[in-house]
């Protein structure tokens, strides 16, 4: 294309797309043929599209003391170190999240007034709109404020808790639900196989997966629901060993789930184990590969193409380092960047996640 109208409003230079996303610069006149040929290259800016996001919520720092309120975010298709997003509505470790394609729900953990001391288990949930940054909103309460270590699933409507931990009377097997769009309490959907809490998840947009945990002992067990439905958790197939302390937060593409990604064993021992499963049968799980940084009580987050594991703890020290694998291929973690905090018993939760997929 040799002219271009400029009206003076339209650069005579125009600017290529750097990607498919809808805030990706595309200014100037194209010509079919141009546009074509940058939708063929998946780099047309497409409307609805938002960059890949993800966010890191709450925890503890090393001295085992301090909660924190942070909440840090990455863009899941770069690599580098996280940037400020804003802070949670207190300070919480121990906390689930589930996310749609614009909204982040940061729900339950252990929350206190101050910034030392164990807290009491809390019943609260809060969100932000993943796009801007800023602090989180009340949006409801879960059904009872059970929900230490809990995990969470969802599709781009609807978000699921499952399990977590009431210290006076241990693990539960409760799940409730929301609506992500709207704010209001939770809603019962049904229950665990048992009570479980420090599980990881997983999920497409139909079906919701949780692994591994503690059960009255360290399990691996893999148990899945209908995220549209209500009712109880079915058996899906098992771990290649039992695993708790998991990562917190959803790691999927829309066929295949992370359901471990490091952890610890029975054993107490920390282990560097990826497994994997296809969401949409049933049976045990797959070797994927290994994390280059072994952690447990860390956060989990993805796209649909990349999944990330951030912070947690090494030889009983929070890191702030973040790794990542792709979903799609099988094989072990890179380095990402940094948090900007050490920290564990943190949450994660992004706009892309494989439960958001069409």
């Amino acid at each position: 294309m040799t002219k271009r109208y400029l009206g003076n409003i339209i650069t005579q230079n125009p600017t290529a797309p750097a990607g498919p996303y809808q805030d990706s610069a595309a200014s100037g006149v194209w010509s079919l043929a141009e546009a074509f040929a940058y939708s063929k290259a998946g780099l047309w800016p497409t409307a609805g599209n938002a960059v890949p996001r993800a966010l890191f919520a709450g925890g503890r720092t090393t001295d085992f003391t301090a909660n924190k309120d942070v909440i840090d975010y990455v863009t899941i298709t770069t690599t580098g170190n996280a940037a400020d997003f804003g802070d949670l509505t207190s300070l919480t470790q121990e906390l689930g999240a589930f996310s749609s394609s614009s909204r982040a729900v940061f729900f339950g953990g252990n929350a206190i007034a101050s910034g030392t001391g164990q807290g009491t288990v809390t019943n609260v949930m809060a969100y932000v709109t993943i796009a801007s940054a800023g602090n989180a909103t009340d949006f409801g309460d879960l059904t009872a404020a059970n929900a230490q270590s809990p995990a969470g699933v969802s599709s781009n409507t609807r978000g699921v808790r499952g399990g977590g931990r009431d210290p006076n009377i241990g693990p539960v097997n409760t799940m409730d639900y929301v609506t992500i769009a709207t704010t209001g309490n939770a809603t019962d959907f049904g229950d665990l196989l048992a009570d479980t809490y420090r599980m990881s998840s997983c999920n497409s947009s139909t079906r919701g997966i949780f692994s591994g945990g503690n059960a009255g002992g360290v399990t691996n067990v893999i148990q899945y629901i209908t995220i549209a439905s209500v009712g109880n958790a079915t058996d899906f197939g098992d771990l290649s060993e039992a695993i708790t302390q998991l990562a917190s937060g959803i790691v999927s593409s829309s066929t295949r789930g992370i359901v471990s990604m490091g952890g610890r064993n029975a054993s107490t021992t920390p282990v560097n184990i990826i497994n994997y499963v296809t969401i949409a049968s049933t049976g045990n799980s797959a070797d994927f590969g290994d994390l280059t940084t072994t952690v447990y009580e860390h956060a989990g987050a993805s796209s649909t193409t990349r999944g990330l594991a951030a912070g947690g703890l090494v030889s009983n020290d929070a890191v702030n380092n973040i790794q990542y694998i792709e979903i799609a291929s099988t094989g072990n973690s890179t380095d990402f960047g940094d948090l900007s905090l050490a920290r564990y018993r943190l949450a994660g939760a992004s706009n892309s996640h494989g439960g958001l997929a069409a």
